[in-house]
This record gives structure tokens, sequence and C-alpha cells, in this order.
């Protein structure tokens, strides 16, 4: 089997690849990114790309036709993946996270793919009171990033062709990375607990989150590469998490300051309502793919955080100013005068010096 990973160097890549690589030995990988996290690496002794048979890099908004050929299965994971970056580079996103995506499956079609995996998300149900979501329910994607998720889901809905399309409508991810983000909330609580002893909770607790680990999100995705059109339909759009991993704020924050004993937990009751609180029903996932189902819990990837960071002799408190949040790194190549505005590298060599 052959497999291009694109988008395969940020935060999710290197999980997929590695998990990949471990159960399906035979197969070849590769990776196409634009190396615009390259450099954030968190732990490691050996690249994560060692995972990989070959690595190419690009723009996905310039990929051509040619790189989709020979392949038996493509993982679209390139995004500009969370909410402030989506603000701040609102057209962009759309370009990256929906232009460029639907237009990858377009040239995978026309070059034989048999399966195309989107890495979509939960975060398109939006303000979703009243229980869990299933997919059939309405959606209301209230950022950039949901709206290009949505976005894409119903184009690659009406695409023609013969190509099985999954995309997994992940719920928040989390856990440890060999190129770690702690712009995510569950990965947030643990580097404030370990470096200032407290948890700040920026509303008051109560909205909803549906978790992942990024194990589990690789494991569905060994899943969707090879699922058969009889096993949901030519296009599946399907919640990927378990039922068991709906929590509110305050129990993520709880959970890891149960797992650092000391720390104290401060929840602001007077903040807006946050509107992001939605949960989400993966009973469909649960059915259609019993032998992919998420195994690691909150307490487990709260204590390989623990360990990853840890292991990092991890003790910036300013972390939120590092290298370890997404689009601090954005802004950083930006004022280096590496990438504009449409976060285009400016030359060859900025590229390579991302590496």
């Amino acid at each position: 089997m052959r497999i291009l990973i694109i988008g395969n160097m940020g935060y999710v890549g290197p999980v997929v690849a590695k998990y990949l690589r471990t159960a399906r030995p035979d197969a070849v990988i590769h990776g196409f990114d634009n190396a615009y996290f390259a450099h954030c690496l968190t732990g490691v002794t050996v690249l994560p790309e060692r995972s990989l048979d070959e690595q190419f890099y690009g723009d996905v908004r310039a990929i051509s036709k040619d790189m989709l050929k020979g392949y038996d299965a493509v993982i679209q994971l390139a995004a500009i993946s969370n909410d402030p970056m989506g603000n701040q580079f609102e057209a962009v996103t759309k370009e990256i996270n929906q232009d460029s995506a639907v237009m990858v499956a377009g040239y995978a079609a026309e070059a034989g793919v048999k399966n195309f995996v989107f890495a979509s998300s939960c975060s398109v149900y939006g303000i979703a009171q009243g229980g869990p979501r299933k997919e059939t329910d309405e959606l209301n994607p209230i950022t950039a990033y949901a709206k290009s998720k949505i976005g894409t889901e119903k184009e690659l809905e009406n695409l023609q062709t013969d190509m099985v399309i999954t995309s997994l409508r992940f719920a928040t991810a989390c856990g440890m990375s060999d190129r770690l983000r702690l712009d995510l909330v569950l990965n947030d609580y643990v580097a404030c607990a370990l470096t200032r002893g407290e948890i700040t909770v920026l509303s008051d607790g109560t909205p909803w989150r549906p978790m992942i680990d990024v194990a589990d999100m690789a494991r569905a995705m060994d899943w969707a590469i090879d699922r058969a059109a009889e096993n949901g339909g030519r296009y599946l759009a399907v919640n990927a998490g378990s039922n068991r991993s709906n929590y509110q704020v305050k129990d993520l924050a709880e959970a890891v300051a149960a797992a650092v004993p000391g720390t104290r937990i401060s929840i602001n009751h007077k903040a807006p309502v946050d509107s992001r609180s939605y949960q989400a029903d993966f009973s469909l996932y649960e059915r259609l793919a019993p032998s992919h189902q998420p195994v690691v819990d909150l307490n487990q990837s709260v204590q390989n955080l623990i360990a990853g960071l840890t292991r990092m002799n991890f003790r910036d408190g300013d972390f939120r100013s590092s290298n370890l949040i997404r689009l601090v790194v954005l802004q950083g190549h930006i004022t280096s005068e590496r990438l504009n505005r449409d976060l285009e590298w400016q030359n060859v060599e900025t590229v390579r010096a991302a590496q």
C-alpha cells in the first residue's frame, strides 16, 4: 500500500506516521509539508520523518497533479489549525483548509487514489445545546476554522468520483507528540500545572469539549485509509472519538490537578459565556470502526503529557509566547520576513532554514 500524508510535519502528523509505520510495516509512506513547524521538535533524538520512506516539501496550495499519482490513500492534514490563527489569517485559512483540500481530492480522484481521508472537526457543531450531536444534526460553525472544515466537507460530498472519501470529525485533540502544541486546552493545562502550579480556566468551566488523544486520531486514520464504500458509504462524515470522552472544561482542569499534586485551579466565574460548547455522539464511529476505537483515556493522555514535558526538562512558565504555540511561530516567520502575510515562503532558502 502506498500512502501520502499531506501536512505531516505538524502536531498530528508525526504520530500518524509512526502509527502507520508500526501498523503497516510493508506500506510505502510519504509526507508532503510546507515546513512551517519543522523546527518545533519536542524532546526527540531523531526526526519523526524517520518513519517515512520519503519527505517532500511544498505549499499545498500549489501542489501538482503529478504529486498524487501512484498512491492508494491520501490523508489530508494540512490546515491552519486553530481559532486564533483562523481569526488572524481568515482568507488564508479558507485557501489552505478548504480550497486546497478540495483541489487535492480532485487530483487524487483523477490519479486513481482509492481512499481520501480528510481531517475535519467536531467544532462544526459550534454552539450546540441539548445533548451530544450526531452527524445528522444541525451544524453551526462560528469560527473561520470551523467554517473551512464544513465547507470542505460539503464540497467533498459533491465530488463526482468512485474514490472513497472519509471526513473524520475529530474531537478536540490532546496528548503528546514529537511536535507538541500547547495551544490546545488539555495540553495547556498540563503545562500550566507543571510550570506555575496553577491552572487558569478562562471561562466559567462549564463549556463542553469532546476529547481525543493524537494516538487515537492516528488509529482512526488507519481505519479510514482502506475503508470500503460498503462500510458507511462512498462519502462518509463521521464523528471520531468516544462517548466516554465528552468533558466540561472544569473536568479537564480537575483531572490535571489530580495528576500534578499541589496544583491550584482558578476559574473565572465572571467570564462571558464561551459559545464554543458542544458534546458529540460517537455511536456511528463505534459501529463502523469497532477495531479502531479510542484506547487512550483522559488520565493516560495527561500522564503521557507529563512524561513528555518532563523528558524535555520543560520549565517555561511563559510558554504561551514560545514556539510551542503555533500562532507565535507563524508571527515569528512573518516578523523575520521568512513568510509573507499570505503565509508563503519568501524564497527557497527560508524553507531550508525552517527545516
